[in-house]
């Protein structure tokens, strides 16, 4: 049975590979993709999301959702993601200027046939303005929400708690845990656990192939990244994992858990910590299987130059 997939995603590094993966996965179809800001600007998001694409052969439309948080500054990762959001590729072509459109979501499943499993990949601000617009067509239209984001017992990425797409725009994270969507949360709770070793990301960026230069220039960033920053010789791969585990959701381990969103504006913005009464109660991921993972990624996106042994440390 093929799964439907919208994906709502700020492209940045992992975020490419886990378009590259749902375009080409055998098992489901893109029916959509969004864009939002957060890993890089919502010009740079489009532009990534179509090249990315383009790349997979595939012509799945991209509409430009929404360019900063509902009460927030504007802040992008470019520390983490690159200037123009993809790694190591810098010779991209200029962004077109991508008119913020609140309705983005609501356009996108609107187009799409059939059931829908909705995947966000960044801050959640076009979800919360699509529910704020018409909660009932999200709820008739999406059977399932997988979201990466968040944490539960994981130390942050962004301060010392915080998961970033959260901490980007917690008041739509907050809307969103609250819009009874059934939200699965794959969180740094099991994606730190998915890491690509630097001697295959130097493997792929020192091959014949172009299609494995491609993706070592785009990893080769990430892997310095973690390097400077936390002593990983390797790229965590988060988004990649919301993908598999929406293709195969009995891969993971879920546990409910009543969490609340911290809109504070201390080194506590943006955690999913445990709440209390009348706080959300979600389903995030606290195990993952991640042989078959793996399997995924070498037939989909990797295995032309890697084999299993090279996600080994």
């Amino acid at each position: 049975m093929t799964t439907t997939f919208v994906i709502d995603t700020d492209p940045g590094i992992d975020d490419a590979l886990a378009l590259l993966l749902a375009a080409r996965a055998s098992a489901a179809r893109l029916g959509a993709v969004t864009v939002t800001y957060g890993n890089t600007t919502l010009d740079r998001a489009a532009r990534n999301a179509r090249l990315v694409l383009n790349r997979a052969t595939c012509d799945t439309p991209v509409f430009a959702g929404w360019d900063r948080p509902l009460r927030r500054p504007l802040i992008t990762a470019k520390e983490t993601h690159g200037i123009e959001g993809l790694g190591d590729h810098d010779d991209l072509p200029a962004p077109s200027t991508a008119t913020p459109s609140a309705r983005a979501l609501l356009d996108a499943l609107a187009r799409t046939e059939g059931s829908v499993t909705l995947i966000t990949l960044g801050p959640l601000t076009n979800l919360a303005l699509a529910l704020r617009e018409d909660a009932a067509f999200v709820r008739r239209r999406v059977v399932r929400h997988v979201m990466m984001g968040g944490n539960v017992a994981e130390a942050g990425n962004t301060g010392p708690f915080s998961e970033f797409n959260v901490w980007c725009d917690p008041e739509a994270a907050d809307e969103v845990l609250r819009a009874g969507l059934g939200t699965e949360m794959v969180g740094l709770d099991v994606t730190r656990r998915l890491v690509l070793p630097a001697a295959a990301v130097a493997k792929l960026a020192r091959h014949t192939d172009p299609d494995a230069r491609w993706l070592g220039c785009l990893l080769g960033f990430y892997v310095r990244f973690h390097e400077e920053n936390e002593g990983l010789h390797g790229a965590v791969i988060n988004d990649p994992l919301a993908v598999a585990l929406a293709l195969a959701p009995a891969w993971g381990r879920v546990e409910r858990h009543v969490l609340a969103v911290d809109l504070g504006d201390g080194d506590d913005r943006g955690r999913t910590a445990p709440g209390g009464p009348g706080d959300p109660v979600v389903s995030a991921y606290r195990e993952v299987d991640i042989g078959p993972v793996h399997d995924l990624l070498l037939e989909h996106l990797f295995g032309r130059w890697l084999t299993k042994a090279d996600f080994e440390p």
